[in-house]
């Protein structure tokens, strides 16, 4: 859940931000609006999706991108364990042109797999990524960060035990903590089927990878997005990427 702001213009207001078509609030959450979460909603591959689940939805932001790219009849879960930011989520929604196709579920996620008879096309995940004790200065973001919350052999499993044969189940990450998710995967049966390393200016190493994991063994796709050229100026791919979203001058 590493959260830079996102890097593009979306038109930011003292509680959240104002996307094309929906409104994001996020003071009672502890991970505000992020690049990250922005990068997975605008990239997570979503032809023939009938039914998503977001893990760990916070403000609804990747909920309501994915219900922005998608056909009204697609339904998407929403799990979120923290309080506050599962009752934000749903005003969120709520406010957004898509209420009836969003619920939010305020509930432990390895509960709710353990639980739901559902089956999904597509999951989505901004997971908890630093183990306990790398502290900061807000007790809230730290629970939201820790992976004392949900560790991602946790995750792993229940994903697995909601994901369709054909399905896909995407994370976004920071390098070192996605390479030890990838590994934890192919454990546990998952296959690689995408792998985006993400890089803040051209010519840099990664600093985030998009991970696209399925039950089913297929020929993985390879991608890099660099974020900005090397003026600095935004760069074609993620302006294209995040062109239905953002609000540019």
């Amino acid at each position: 859940m590493h959260q830079d702001r996102p890097p593009a213009r979306a038109t930011l207001r003292k509680d959240g931000f104002t996307f094309k078509q929906f409104f994001v609030a996020h003071d009672r959450c502890a991970m505000k609006v992020g690049t990250d979460g922005v990068l997975l909603g605008a990239w997570a591959p979503v032809a023939g999706v009938k039914r998503i689940l977001d893990v760990g939805c916070g403000s609804g932001l990747i909920a309501l991108m994915l219900a922005q790219r998608t056909a009204d009849s697609v339904i998407i879960d929403a799990v979120e364990l923290e309080a506050s930011a599962a009752e934000q989520a749903r005003e969120n929604i709520t406010a957004s042109p898509w209420p009836a196709r969003i619920t939010v579920h305020h509930q432990d996620f390895v509960r709710w797999s353990e639980q739901c008879d559902k089956r999904y096309s597509l999951i989505v995940s901004n997971p908890p990524f630093f183990v306990p004790g790398m502290a900061s200065r807000s007790v809230e973001r730290d629970t939201a960060r820790s992976t004392a919350t949900l560790d991602h052999a946790a995750l792993l499993r229940g994903a697995a035990q909601l994901i369709e044969e054909d399905g896909l189940f995407c994370v976004v990450l920071p390098v070192d903590a996605g390479e030890a998710l990838l590994h934890i995967a192919r454990e546990e049966g998952w296959h690689l089927r995408f792998r985006m390393d993400v890089v803040p200016y051209a010519h840099r190493p990664p600093n985030r990878l998009v991970l696209g994991l399925s039950p089913m063994p297929a020929e993985p796709l390879f991608e890099r997005l660099a974020i900005r050229d090397e003026d600095k100026s935004y760069s074609a791919d993620w302006l294209s990427l995040v062109k239905d979203f953002y609000l540019f001058r």
